[in-house]
């Protein structure tokens, strides 16, 4: 899941990305409104970590502008502004969630992924499909409840095509998911992993779209 924050704040925003990394998260990090409204119309993202108190175009102003164009990602907004109407400005500009600095990373991730869950109309952290159980929470893939063991990327494309299932996905877009600015991206690495996949849970899980993308129907 790629996932822009935006945080001025550089010691509080690299302990950020880093934690999210270490969760499955391909992040991308602006410091200011303006490069985040910028990231917003140029790049796809899934999710974003908004901070009010941003330079150059407040957090409040980025959330009104990504709405306006009618874009519905999931933002959850992090700050230190803890009052009452700060949090209704927040929620009624169309945050989706609120959370107060300081805060435990912990709480953090499961805040995004209900977001995400919410996002995709869905009741339970666990994505099943067929005989297939994902479950972002613990990271773990099972496969006639036998667990299967996947790389860190293997995890994010399967993650990425069960919540847009039935839906075809492009390698472009796919590549937008895994992979934040800061990586270098091998030609054939989405076909590859979808090679591994289709090893270790069934080579007719995803369907090759040729010349468009992959799809799991």
């Amino acid at each position: 899941m790629r996932l822009l924050l935006a945080e001025d704040d550089t010691l509080l925003g690299d302990g950020i990305r880093t934690g999210l990394s270490q969760e499955g998260y391909t992040v991308d990090w602006v410091q200011d409104g303006l490069a985040a409204d910028i990231a917003l119309k140029t790049e796809t993202y899934e999710l974003m970590v908004l901070d009010l108190g941003l330079p150059k175009m407040t957090g409040i102003d980025v959330l009104k502008k990504l709405r306006v164009r009618k874009d519905d990602l999931p933002v959850l907004i992090l700050t230190a502004r803890d009052t009452v109407d700060d949090r209704v400005e927040g929620l009624d500009a169309g945050a989706d969630d609120y959370l107060i600095k300081p805060f435990d990373l912990d709480e953090l991730t499961a805040r995004l992924r209900a977001l995400i869950r919410r996002h995709g109309g869905r009741a339970s952290s666990e994505i099943i499909h067929q005989n297939i159980v994902l479950d972002p929470a613990s990271h773990a893939v099972s496969l006639d409840g036998q667990p299967v063991e996947l790389s860190p990327r293997e995890f994010a494309l399967l993650h990425m095509l069960l919540e847009k299932k039935g839906k075809v996905l492009s390698r472009a877009r796919l590549e937008e998911s895994m992979y934040s600015w800061e990586n270098d991206i091998g030609s054939n690495a989405i076909e590859v992993h979808i090679h591994h996949l289709r090893k270790k849970l069934g080579q007719k899980l995803i369907r090759t779209i040729r010349g468009v993308g992959y799809i799991i129907d």
